[in-house]
């Protein structure tokens, strides 16, 4: 309930300013505004793979501190592949147990809080 009212107000807002996520303080962005191989990657998630990527579905430590603090092992990590890379490349999801994710265009230097993964 909380998400649909925060993704109301992010919608409606539309503004210079952003929404921020209450838990988080990161800006908050819906799945539908962000590059497509997001989208793709959120149903490999759902489905539990099979994952392009060796290091998908691994431990996301947080060492960058960006997130909020949680246990070791609360956070996974997952690729989101970018058209014309090579390797892979610095798209990245990052999902936690309670079911939140955080997207990070910039290989975890900034995240934006995703809403209706």
């Amino acid at each position: 309930m909380l998400l649909a009212v925060v993704l109301a107000a992010y919608l409606a807002s539309r503004d210079a300013s952003g929404v921020a996520d209450t838990e988080s303080g990161l800006s908050v962005v819906a799945v539908a505004e962000l590059p497509a191989e997001v989208r793709t990657t959120l149903e490999l998630i759902e489905r539990d793979g099979s994952f392009p990527y060796e290091r998908d579905g691994a431990v996301f430590g947080n060492r960058e501190e960006l997130l909020p603090d949680q246990q070791v092992g609360y956070y996974r990590e997952y690729t989101v592949p970018t058209p014309g890379e090579g390797d892979r490349g610095a798209r990245r999801l990052v999902t936690g147990r309670d079911g939140e994710v955080y997207y990070s265009a910039d290989h975890y230097e900034s995240f934006v809080r995703v809403l209706d993964p």
